[in-house]
């Protein structure tokens, strides 16, 4: 029986709930009527300063999924991009991926790290090459990263990832500095999420892959990560140790688009449920080439214009989570998926280990093929050029707004009070510190154009001040 509340994998992700809400969405998909109430509900609405969105059930954003009609999903899209700024405005926040091990006992039939894939180099970074690493990132801009790493307990066991977390802060390298590592490592206990927590990790991160449970176990065959429930429940033991913010994710092409889209939903509801906190973060990643592995023996992928969609129904669904889309996505589909709701990208990311110190770009070792090759200084550019404000901010980890804290500034609209001057100052960083001369002079020109929008008094002259010391080398930690 479905109960969002449960603490059980199969009953918040309840396989009978998924079929009656498809079955339920293939019903009314040409009910307007209906639809256009659903639309009214996902709508921002003004609330004193900022705004506030009702957000979707799944079985209602299911239902606009599956609907066919033009106009319905141009008003869907509408209402994405309006969601998107009444919470993000437009800033879109930039990190970057940081492998450490590809040395994996799982037999995940997706992921060329899987254990019986014998002609992968095998490699785990040593702390020197860590650091080699991190420099190479901080020399790009870069303030944020994701570590990853293989499931392995011999060679990539909870101690290794807290050192290699203890020397990704130690590092300051001229003007440059990780402020921020969000982790992306297999499901564990609650006494190891508890160890990341107090290593002063951001967000935890984890995809499902897939919530069908039967797909699931077949394309687990082998390792701890074959657990369905196990791997399904990690977000709970790891907010019952005290981490925050976690961050959901689906491989999309695995299994049923539709079907993992209701669960994706249904896992943020039961998180809402339980912990009075959604997810912070909702990735959205699609099966890509890499080596031992091809997408097209998986039949359940989708079209550009359906991934897109697929997107802009989460934004309605859960407006105030941040949307996560990687260099897995070509540059046209990324700029496509702007408007669609997504509020972070990476930028210059190498996925293999020890990719960043390389020259060449390597492939040996690469966990999926990058679609969008560019620099950082070049996803940076094209973001200004497009109506964006780049931010390498981390203020909020800092300033201790996570989880219900941060939640509530989201869901009220005053997290933009904070979060715009923090990304123009963390830009006029990156701007003084990385940027190409081109870059730079588009950066000022709209950084002028920013600060003009901003309302309050006492904040624009505090951010205006700020800018000018960075400008004038005076980098004293400033932050909103």
């Amino acid at each position: 029986m479905y109960n969002p509340s449960a603490r059980k994998a199969e009953e918040f992700i309840n396989h009978e709930e998924i079929l009656e809400t498809l079955q339920y969405a293939d019903a009314n998909k040409n009910n307007l009527p209906l639809i256009e109430t659903i639309l009214k509900k996902a709508e921002p609405r003004k609330q004193g300063n900022g705004y506030v969105c009702s957000g979707l059930t799944h079985r209602e954003a299911s239902l606009l999924l599956a609907c066919e009609d033009e106009t319905v999903n141009q008003k869907i899209f509408q209402i994405a991009e309006q969601i998107k700024l009444a919470y993000y405005g437009n800033r879109i926040v930039l990190f970057a991926p940081l492998y450490l091990s590809n040395y994996c006992i799982n037999g995940c039939l997706y992921c060329p790290y899987h254990l019986k894939n014998k002609h992968i180099p095998r490699k785990k970074l040593t702390q020197e090459e860590v650091v080699a690493e991190v420099i190479a990132l901080q020399d790009m801009g870069h303030k944020r990263l994701a570590i990853e790493a293989g499931e392995d307990p011999v060679n990539n066991p909870i101690e290794y990832i807290l050192e290699c977390i203890k020397t990704i802060y130690s590092i300051k390298h001229k003007n440059g500095a990780i402020r921020r590592v969000n982790v992306n490592i297999a499901a564990t206990t609650t006494e190891e999420y508890r160890m990341l927590k107090e290593a002063g990790i951001g967000t935890y991160i984890l995809f499902q892959e897939t919530y069908h449970k039967a797909g699931y176990e077949a394309l687990h065959p082998t390792g701890p990560k074959s657990d369905y429930a196990y791997h399904t429940e990690a977000m709970d033991r790891a907010m019952d140790g005290g981490i925050d913010d976690v961050g959901l994710g689906v491989l999309f092409g695995l299994d049923k688009y539709r079907y993992e889209f209701a669960g994706l939903l249904m896992h943020a509801e039961h998180l809402e449920a339980v912990h009075g906190v959604g997810p912070h973060t909702i990735s959205v990643p699609r099966v890509k080439p890499a080596d031992d592995i091809d997408p097209n023996a998986f039949d359940n992928s989708l079209s550009d214009e359906m991934f897109l969609k697929l997107t802009a129904c989460i934004r309605l669904a859960v407006p105030y989570t941040g949307m996560i889309v990687s260099t897995r996505e070509s540059e046209q589909v990324r700029s496509r998926m702007l408007q669609a709701g997504i509020s972070q990208v990476s930028g210059g990311s190498r996925t293999s280990v020890g990719g960043y110190t390389e020259k060449d770009r390597p492939h040996d070792t690469e966990q999926f093929t990058v679609s969008d090759e560019r620099t950082l200084d070049d996803v940076v550019r094209w973001l200004m050029e497009n109506g964006h404000i780049p931010s390498f901010c981390t203020a909020c980890y800092r300033e201790g707004r996570t989880g219900d804290r941060f939640m509530a500034l989201c869901k009220s609209g005053q997290i933009l009070n904070c979060c715009h001057p923090n990304a123009l100052m963390t830009l006029t960083e990156y701007l003084e510190d990385y940027a190409s001369e081109e870059t730079k002079r588009i950066g000022y020109r709209l950084i002028e154009d920013e600060l003009k929008k901003i309302p309050n008094p006492v904040v624009l002259e505090r951010a205006t001040a700020h800018i000018s010391d960075i400008k004038n080398s005076c980098r004293r930690d400033f932050r909103f």
